[in-house]
């Protein structure tokens, strides 16, 4: 069975700002891999940690998709609703409106709902969003 992390364990594990919590991360990280377990990462702690690498880390949009890109890219890594995550990173990349947002519309659309009803501007000019 996997085991999920929390965001605090990936964030060190992504930006090793503290070395001794980061080797913990990454030895946990090898060793459910070794035992043929492998890593969840759930949607709302993605949300987290893109929220945490570009408020307290300052990276840019493009570095956050490069990095969520990379972890998708991990075969070890299981990702809650891989192919939704997929296409609002696609999304996201060219749009004004947040990722959270682009998520949202994604997995609503993958849920089989016709659109997705905002008041948020930016959000309502994305594909699948509608206003209010």
């Amino acid at each position: 069975m996997m085991l999920g992390l929390d965001t605090n364990v990936l964030i060190r594990f992504l930006v090793r700002d503290d070395q001794a919590q980061f080797e913990k991360a990454r030895r946990l990280i090898k060793r459910e891999v070794a035992a043929g377990r492998g890593i969840f990462v759930n949607q709302l702690l993605l949300l987290e940690t893109e929220w945490v690498l570009r408020s307290r880390y300052g990276l840019t949009k493009n570095r956050i998709i490069e990095v969520i890109s990379g972890l998708l890219e991990a075969s070890d890594i299981q990702f809650e609703d891989e192919p939704a995550i997929e296409e609002a990173l696609f999304t996201w990349k060219d749009a004004g409106a947040d990722f959270a947002d682009c998520l949202i519309g994604a997995k609503t659309r993958r849920l089989g709902c016709r659109a997705t009803a905002t008041f948020d501007v930016r959000a309502a000019k994305l594909p699948g969003f509608v206003a209010a």
